[in-house]
């Protein structure tokens, strides 16, 4: 089933160029994207009426952390090798890749962290990041670096990581860090603020 769902996705982009760029492209400025996205929440957000996108915002990083963290060590232990190492004549690379171990997918792991957290404190644009994760995902297999599996377990690792953070004692911790951070950024900004209006 995971070579199979593997070369019909492979075959199907190598087929169909008007796909292929814009998939390539995205996955490939997929870690920028999601890590930007973040920031400028995060960044924007001032005030205690846009306490919970910066709450969302810092969950979205720390449960990325903890998946990523838990990931690498799966990753030492199972040492699977990508698809474009295992079959190099069956598998097209549409993307130069380092040949380390694929299980369980990084992006997969960071991006459903990511979109779990969101989901959780902002609902709407949370299914967003979870439609966001799901075609980065997709796009990872069909440009021939990771299996369905590896991305399936990237999901999964890191959605429970999001929500090893959403239970209740640790949710207020990250939520008090969301709050202390953001009140060192908005004085910051008041303070520069009030520089530029000095004669």
């Amino acid at each position: 089933m995971d070579w199979s769902l593997l070369h019909t996705l492979n075959h199907f982009l190598f087929h169909h160029d008007a796909v292929e760029d814009p998939l390539l492209f995205y996955v490939n400025a997929s870690e920028a994207l999601f890590a930007g996205t973040l920031a400028l929440v995060f960044l924007a957000a001032r005030g205690e009426r846009h306490a919970p996108w910066r709450r969302a915002a810092v969950a979205a990083v720390l449960s990325a952390g903890l998946a990523l963290a838990i990931g690498r060590v799966i990753s030492e232990i199972v040492d699977r090798a990508r698809p474009f190492v295992a079959d190099p004549h069956g598998v097209h690379l549409f993307s130069g890749h380092a040949a380390d171990p694929g299980f369980p997918s990084d992006h997969a792991t960071a991006a459903f962290a990511i979109a779990t957290a969101i989901v959780l404190r902002r609902r709407g644009w949370g299914i967003f990041a979870l439609l966001a994760a799901a075609v980065l995902s997709v796009g990872r297999v069909a440009i021939g670096v990771h299996y369905p599996s590896d991305v399936l377990a990237g999901a999964a690792l890191g959605a429970a990581s999001a929500l090893v953070l959403w239970a209740a004692p640790v949710r207020a911790r990250v939520d008090a860090l969301a709050d202390l951070l953001g009140g060192w950024w908005d004085r910051a900004l008041d303070r520069g603020a009030r520089r530029v209006d000095l004669p």
